[in-house]
C-alpha cells in the first residue's frame, strides 16, 4: 500500500510540473516608441520647403533666361550638305534656353528632312544642342522622263538630281503618273524594284545594273552587258543575288538571260524575245532613253 501511495504521489507531482505555465516578463514600457521624436521639427520643415522653392525658382530662371541659351547646333554623323540642312531647320532654336527646347518636336522636324533616316537630339549644357544624324543611303536612281531622283533602300525619295549622277546605282524607270516627291515614299512596283537592287548598293556585284522591270510576280534586272537577270518573285532576293554573283562570270557569251528564280537551279540561255511584262508599273530601259 505504501508503495502504491508513493507511486500515486509521484504521478501527481509530474502532472503538476508539466502543467506549470512560466510567465514572461512584460516589457511594454521598453517597446513603446516615442513618436514625437520621429516627427521633423518645425525648423527642418521650413528648411526643406525653402530648398524646394529655391530649386523651382532656379529652374524657372534657367528656363526663361539666357543662362542656358542655345548658342550652337552641333551636328554629328552627317555629310556637310545634310548638316547645313539640319542647322537651317533649327535656326529658330538659337537663343532659346536648352530647357525650353521641345525635343520631341525637334526630332520630328528633323526626321521629316528627306536626307535624314533617323536622329537623336540631346542637350549639351551650357549652350549646345547636339544632333546625331543617321543619313539616308541612296540605293537607286528613279528615272521619270528627263527627271532623276535618288531613292533610299526604304523607298524614300531623297532628292532630285541631274542625269548621270551616281552612275553605279541602278536606274528604276517609273511611269509618268507616279508622283515622286522628296521626303515621301514610293509604293507598289517602284518600291519592289528599289527593294530588289538595294542589296547591290556598295557591294561587289560583278556587273552593273542599268534598269529594273517589275511584273506581277517577277523582277528582272537588265545588266549593262544586255543580259537579263531574272529574279522571279520578290522572296529571297539576297540569296538570289548572291547566286547570280557567283554564276555570272561563268555565263556563256551570247546568252541573253540568267534565271535565278530558283536559286538552287540557276539557268542561263538565249531567248528570241526579251522578257517583259506590259502590266509592269516600272518600265524597262529599252522602252525609254538609253542615257543614264
Amino acid at each position: 500500500m505504501a508503495t502504491r501511495s508513493r507511486r500515486a504521489e509521484g504521478a501527481r507531482r509530474r502532472a503538476q510540473a508539466e502543467s506549470v505555465v512560466v510567465p514572461f516578463p512584460r516589457r511594454g514600457g521598453e517597446l513603446r516608441v516615442d513618436l514625437a521624436r520621429m516627427l521633423p521639427s518645425g525648423s527642418s520643415l521650413l528648411i526643406a520647403f525653402a530648398l524646394v522653392v529655391g530649386a523651382i525658382g532656379a529652374y524657372v530662371v534657367a528656363r526663361n533666361t539666357g543662362l542656358f541659351g542655345v548658342r550652337r547646333v552641333a551636328v554629328e554623323g552627317a555629310p556637310a550638305s545634310v548638316s547645313r540642312q539640319v542647322e537651317r531647320t533649327l535656326g529658330d532654336e538659337l537663343g532659346k534656353s536648352l530647357l525650353s527646347v521641345d525635343m520631341s518636336r525637334v526630332q520630328a522636324e528633323l526626321e521629316a528632312l528627306p536626307w535624314v533616316a533617323g536622329v537623336h537630339v540631346d542637350r549639351a549644357f551650357p549652350h549646345t544642342l547636339r544632333i546625331m544624324v543617321i543619313p539616308e543611303r541612296p540605293v537607286a536612281v528613279a528615272r521619270q522622263g528627263a527627271n532623276s531622283y535618288l531613292v533610299s533602300g526604304a523607298g524614300r525619295v531623297i532628292a532630285s538630281v541631274d542625269r548621270g549622277v551616281r552612275p553605279a546605282l541602278a536606274r528604276v524607270w517609273v511611269r509618268r503618273d507616279v508622283k515622286l516627291v522628296p521626303g515621301q515614299l514610293v509604293t507598289g512596283d517602284p518600291l519592289a524594284a528599289v527593294t530588289a537592287v538595294a542589296p547591290l548598293a556598295g557591294s561587289r556585284f560583278p556587273a552593273r545594273v542599268t534598269s529594273v522591270t517589275v511584273g506581277e510576280q517577277s523582277i528582272t534586272l537588265r545588266l549593262q552587258s544586255g543580259l537579263e537577270l531574272r529574279l522571279g518573285d520578290p522572296t529571297g532576293l539576297e540569296l538570289k543575288l548572291a547566286v547570280a554573283a557567283a554564276v555570272l562570270p561563268r555565263v556563256r557569251a551570247g546568252s541573253t538571260y540568267l534565271d535565278v528564280s530558283v536559286p538552287e537551279r540557276p539557268v542561263a540561255g538565249m531567248d528570241s524575245a526579251p522578257y517583259t511584262n506590259p502590266k509592269a508599273q516600272v518600265e524597262s530601259q529599252s522602252q525609254l532613253s538609253m542615257n543614264p
